[in-house]
């Protein structure tokens, strides 16, 4: 068992005050999400996404689970697991808000693309509203923006206007941000420099809660490598490289969690969310390596989770 290292803790009220002059529903609902479920008051999170039916496709992301084709299993999975909040596309929370209203906060992802074509400069589609994310009484809408593609500048002004909507209305702003792009090799999209820069970005368009990928100690660009150099910026772990991003989003004065991504081996996660604590980010927005395996299995998961963001293992 590793042992737990001493790292950034914060209140709530602390949290909140980062956010001084928001609507105070926006405050009331970062409140519901950072004040629910097993890590409720930790200033730590732990959110199920499952958008992965639209971006993957049901045989890639529900295949390897049966049960998971069905929307109310992810409700069920959030609330057993003691989760923060669960994300999901309108159709899937449409069919079971009504049923689970109340018991957990919502996050409605407003875009969505899907693998038909190739991903080269991917652009997603508006699949949502905030009018929806209001009807199904959510905390929270969720979007995505692509740093590097060559549409970039039209999702950066299309998040702007649908923020300031859901934050006239009360509602907190996700925001995913992933760096793709004809002139980004698939190690340039996980270099350090992108997904801090890529954290930057979604703070500067309004996020509350930034999620990103983990980064690696590649750097994509050469003078942001001399700087990490000659500045003495440590990037060795993946620890210090969480720190980073972390430092690089407002100095850790707005809400960065990280993705789980593909689905692999238990310990290689579990040795991830140290270091996403450690490294004195939020948590975790995790969702193929939670619902593609049984039940009780995807329960015990996420119970050592939640240990690791509790400082117990």
């Amino acid at each position: 068992m590793a042992e737990a290292v001493s790292a950034p803790t914060h209140s709530i009220e602390e949290i909140l005050s980062w956010y001084n002059g928001q609507n105070p529903g926006v405050l009331a609902n970062l409140y519901r999400m950072l004040n629910h479920g097993r890590l409720a008051g930790t200033g730590k999170m732990v959110i199920l996404p499952v958008d992965q039916g639209f971006e993957h496709g049901p045989i890639r992301a529900f295949g390897p689970n049966a049960p998971s084709h069905d929307p109310h299993y992810h409700f069920d999975l959030a609330l057993a697991a003691g989760c923060n909040a669960y994300a999901a596309p309108l159709g899937f929370l449409e069919a079971g808000a009504a049923d689970y209203a109340g018991q957990i906060p919502l996050i409605l992802k407003l875009n969505n693309h899907d693998i038909l074509q190739d991903e080269i400069d991917p652009l997603g589609a508006q699949t949502a509203s905030v009018k929806d994310a209001l009807r199904l009484g959510c905390a929270a809408i969720g979007y995505t923006i692509y740093p590097g593609t060559e549409p970039r500048r039209k999702q950066y002004e299309q998040l702007r206007a649908i923020a300031e909507e859901a934050k006239e209305n009360g509602l907190a702003v996700v925001v995913w941000a992933y760096a793709r792009g004809r002139d980004l090799e698939k190690e340039d999209e996980l270099a350090i420099d992108t997904i801090a820069y890529s954290a930057q970005i979604a703070a500067q368009l309004g996020a509350h809660i930034v999620k990103v990928k983990l980064p690696t100690d590649h750097g994509f660009s050469e003078k942001n490598r001399q700087i990490i150099e000659e500045q003495n910026i440590p990037i060795d772990t993946l620890a210090d490289r969480v720190r980073y991003v972390v430092q690089a989003t407002f100095n850790g004065r707005r809400i960065v969690i990280h993705s789980g991504g593909g689905k692999k081996g238990d310990e290689a996660v579990f040795d991830e969310a140290r270091a996403i604590r450690d490294g004195g980010a939020f948590g975790s927005i995790i969702g193929r390596n939670t619902f593609q395996r049984p039940w009780d299995e995807s329960l015990a998961f996420l119970d050592t989770i939640m240990n690791i963001y509790e400082g117990k293992q």
